[in-house]
């Protein structure tokens, strides 16, 4: 399955590790260090050019999503049920 994360940006179900929203970019200090390491190995994409509302961790990449992390992870599960069916 394939989960929509904004724009034309569709990844697999099966590479998502974790959806944030995109205020603990300010509030962790764990979440700071792992963003700047990945802008280093240039493993970050901004999708669209609407302002970031979410950050979704894959196994390569990480996206800065204009959708919220509300709705990513209502699809997310949506996906995981259907599976389940």
């Amino acid at each position: 399955m394939y989960i929509h994360l904004g724009g034309e940006k569709v990844i697999r179900s099966s590479e998502l590790v974790a959806i944030f929203d995109i205020s603990i970019e300010k509030s962790s200090k764990l979440s700071k260090q792992f963003v700047a390491h990945s802008h280093k190995r240039k493993n970050v994409e901004s999708i669209g050019e609407e302002e970031a509302k979410s950050i979704v961790v894959t196994k390569g990449k990480v996206y800065y999503s204009p959708i919220s992390s509300t709705t990513l992870k209502k699809r997310s599960h949506l996906l995981s049920r259907m599976d389940e069916a």
